[in-house]
Parts: structure tokens; sequence; C-alpha cells
């Protein structure tokens, strides 16, 4: 661990001059509890529902339901199908593809209407629901009570944001910007090369050429150094994830990249920068890297900071 003058220019002039092809706001904001009304016509939709490998998705139902009536599309890409009468838990294994869409219905046990739920289960790379609570009878009030607080706590949460991202747009470029923001807050940047122990997950979109971490009082960044591989399609990152083994996810603020990993010998950097709510970060963590669709990813593993 040391401070650097030329890592903390070298970060920051990354992340503040070229072109930003790709940038990505925190997690995508949303209640934290899933609530789905069906209604007893043949109009039902079928809802969409996030999942991602290794989280577990919990359905919790108002209404009994058949074990023997569940049905779910592509089971074997699943590590878990955990039936109850009124929950479902599914975890999905590496073997799902960012996008892929699989259907599942379920079917209650007193035959009233309606007889039957299909979802639409989305994979994702690192997003999902946790809680989705369904409703085939009338909700209770307190059940829009709790909508409204968690409403009003994740308007809270866009507002500080909001503040947050006006008060850098504002602040000065370079280190100066850095100071102003109190980003520093008078302990300037340690840095750490960590490419030799970072391990690359399988179906990668590039090959790593370094890996660099650097942290700050209050923020992280790892800085990706990417080359083409094999007969990959040109790649752009459009979100990132950051998560520890014990399941401390990061704060994701910007990601930025010098320009599509595309063939040739050039070499493409990628930085993400992320906030820490604890007073050091416990790793080591996982990077997880998508683009636009979130259908093509890079995984990088044993990320540790300074």
């Amino acid at each position: 661990m040391h401070h650097s003058v030329s890592a903390v220019l070298l970060f920051f002039l990354l992340i503040g001059e070229g072109t930003a092809l790709a940038q990505s706001p925190a997690s995508p904001v949303g209640l934290s509890v899933r609530r789905i009304e069906l209604v007893s016509d043949d109009a039902q939709q079928e809802a969409e529902v996030a999942v991602s490998p290794g989280l577990s998705t919990v359905f919790l139902f108002d209404s009994e339901v058949s074990r023997e009536g569940l049905t779910l599309e592509g089971r074997e890409r699943f590590v878990m199908v955990d039936a109850g009468l009124n929950t479902l838990r599914l975890v999905p294994s590496e073997k799902i593809s960012a996008g892929e869409r699989l259907k599942l219905t379920v079917r209650f046990q007193d035959g009233a209407a309606p007889a039957s739920a299909t979802f639409v289960l989305v994979a994702h790379p690192a997003r999902s629901e946790a809680l989705v609570e369904v409703y085939r009878r009338k909700r209770g009030v307190e059940t829009y009570q709790e909508e409204v607080r968690q409403a009003r706590i994740e308007a809270e949460k866009c507002r500080e944001e909001n503040a947050r991202l006006r008060a850098e747009r504002s602040a000065p470029d370079g280190v100066t910007g850095l100071i102003a923001t109190s980003v520093m807050d008078g302990r300037g940047i340690d840095f750490r090369d960590v490419t030799k122990g970072v391990t690359e997950g399988p179906g990668r979109v590039a090959d790593k050429h370094y890996v660099r971490t650097y942290r700050t009082a209050r923020r992280v960044a790892v800085e990706v150094g990417l080359v083409h591989v094999g007969d990959a399609q040109p790649w752009t990152a459009a979100g990132a994830m950051l998560r520890s083994k014990g399941n401390e996810e990061l704060k994701v603020l910007r990601v930025w990249q010098s320009g599509p990993v595309a063939p040739g010998p050039a070499l493409q950097r990628v930085v993400v920068e992320a906030e820490f709510a604890s007073e050091t970060p416990q790793g080591p963590f996982t990077l997880k890297l998508w683009d636009a669709d979130g259908r093509r990813t890079a995984t990088l593993g044993n990320v540790t900071f300074p």
C-alpha cells in the first residue's frame, strides 16, 4: 500500500477525460419487495421477474399452490427449486445465460380464479429480485402502506443521489475536483497491482492484460486493461457489479471505457468506480461487467483493494 502522485493523476484522468463510452449509475432503483396482483380474467399479463446466477428469488403467495402443478422451463439451469405451500425459492446456476427468458407457471389448489399464474424469469448477470409477493385476493391496507413507505425511502435515496451528482458536476476537474468534493479527504489514493491474483470467469469476451485497484477515503476503483480474444464481436461495458464473498455489494457510481474491445492488438481500459459504506471494503470481490443488453459478460474474481 502506498500513495502515488502518478496513480492519482492516472486514475482521475481516466474517469475525467477522454471518450466515456459507458457510464453506469448505481444499481437500478426499485422497491425492495416486488408486489404482483393477479386478475381473474384472461387478460392477465405475464410479469417479468429478474433472476441471477447464485442469487435467491423467493415468491410468496397469498394462496396455497400445487407442487405438482409447478412447471419451470429450463429447470436444469437452477441449483435450487424449493416449493412450499405458499412459497417458492429459486436459485439459478451459472448455466443460465444473461438475457435468457424462462417461463414459470404455478397452479393454485383452491380452484378459484385465476387458477394459475405465469411469470417470465429474465436472467441478468448480477441483479435479481429477492422477494416477489403474489396476490390473488384484494390486498390489505397494510401492504399499500408499506409500499408507500418503501417508495418514500427510494425517493429520498434518489434525492440524495441527485444532490451528489449536482455537487460533482459543479466541481472543477482533475485533482482540484478531488479536493473540492472531499473524495480524498486528506489521505490521497492507495494503489495496488492485483493482476497476478485475479482470476477470469468462463465465457469471457476479452482477456485481461492487467488489473489495478485504487482506494480513497470514501471510494474504490478497479482499472482493467482488456484485449480482444478469439472471434468475439466488439464489446463495450455498460454496467458493473462488485460483490464480496460475504455478499456485500458496493455501490457502483460509474463505468468508463476508453473504447470498444475489438479485433486487433489495441488494449482498452475499463474503470469501475464504487462507494463503500464500511470503513474498509472487505474482500476479495468479484467484478462483473456486462454490455448494453446484458448478454455478454466479463467476470474477474479475487479482486482486492489496498
